[in-house]
């Protein structure tokens, strides 16, 4: 393979956030305008060097308006054929479909290879690289649970996104004496919910990092009642679970989801109160992104397309003191950054009065 770079690939994987297509749209505009590049996107992440390959040519003018748009031109998709358990270099080397991925981005001609996605995107970006594949990464999860960056693009949209749902909730939980459950996304990190719930007044917030007592929480309700407050905010992630207990999965045990029924149910059933439910969902995830995240991403694109030209290869680019840097994509992936339980968002929330049930 030669040293020279003429044509980048760039992909999306795993869900949708706010963000991917400013990032794509960075890439593509740093790549023409900085380098003289040629850019092709691959549909459908990694699937899409598979068989028939989907991929479509990246231009300034197929890039033009995608700065505001929310989710991926590209499509994103699932792990699919790709594997992210560390496998043995001999096991990769055997694979037949990350053989086929790396035979078809030498045929079209894709000398690197950006991939937009979250550890499970990047953990498949490091198997790829770890074959001699040309990979620079790009952070993205509206979790911000992914280890080495401080902010990953799309949290914040997330994030006001969460916090308005909640601000709106108040007023209907206040009106009518109410327990208001708000189940936001947040499968092992509790970051949007704790951040939402600070930003929107919750009383109670539920995370993955702080299992709960459902005693504590009523405990807490009952206090706000006998003190006149006849109604109360719950924020649980999804991935929060009682102390003892598991995670609540809908039906199939493959997707978390419905925590927030287990918890209002147990409320109502244990104060008397009427409680109600509201799941956000996808709402977090759809939009148009938040002008930081806009920014993020944007200097993230063009950041990964920098890393290329300085043949920084098997890095993934990283948000430091406020700094857009460079870091092995080995310290970003096997690992998720958690909320501490003793850190400043969890005191201060304490110090106002919210309870996490434990």
């Amino acid at each position: 393979m030669s040293d020279e770079i003429k044509s980048i690939g760039v992909l999306t994987g795993g869900g949708d956030a706010p963000g991917l297509n400013a990032v794509i749209r960075a890439v593509t505009k740093t790549a023409i305008n900085r380098y003289g590049w040629s850019v092709i996107g691959i549909e459908d992440g990694f699937e899409g060097l598979l068989g028939q390959t989907m991929i479509r040519p990246l231009t300034l003018d197929s890039v033009r308006g995608l700065l505001p748009l929310g989710g991926t031109i590209l499509g994103a998709t699932s792990r699919g054929h790709f594997s992210v358990l560390p496998p043995s270099i001999e096991d990769l080397r055997r694979d037949p479909f990350y053989k086929e991925a790396i035979d078809n981005l030498a045929r079209l001609g894709i000398d690197a290879l950006i991939v937009i996605g979250g550890d499970g995107s990047q953990s498949i970006a490091y198997n790829f690289h770890q074959l001699g594949t040309r990979i620079v990464g790009v952070p993205k999860t509206i979790d911000n649970d992914l280890a080495g960056t401080e902010l990953t693009f799309g949290f914040i949209t997330a994030l006001s996104i969460a916090t308005e749902a909640i601000d709106r909730l108040h007023t209907t939980a206040e009106s009518h004496d109410r327990v208001i459950v708000i189940e936001v996304m947040g499968r092992n990190t509790g970051w949007i919910a704790v951040q939402s719930g600070l930003a929107g007044g919750a009383d109670v917030i539920l995370i993955p990092e702080i299992p709960f007592s459902i005693e504590k929480v009523v405990a807490k309700i009952i206090e706000r009642e006998q003190a006149g407050r006849k109604f109360s905010i719950v924020v649980v992630a999804e991935g929060a679970f009682p102390a003892g207990g598991s995670r609540v999965y809908q039906t199939g045990g493959k997707r978390l989801g419905g925590i927030g029924q287990v918890v209002a149910d147990d409320i109502e059933r244990l104060t008397g109160k009427e409680t109600r439910v509201v799941v956000l969902g996808h709402l977090q995830r759809g939009g148009q992104p938040k002008p930081f995240d806009r920014l993020l991403a944007s200097s993230f694109g063009s950041a990964a397309v920098d890393a290329v030209a300085g043949r920084c290869y098997g890095c993934m680019v990283a948000l430091r003191a406020g700094e857009v840097v460079t870091i092995p994509l080995s310290e970003a992936v096997g690992a998720i950054k958690t909320v501490p339980p003793r850190g400043y968002l969890v005191r201060t929330a304490r110090n106002i009065g919210v309870c996490f049930g434990d």
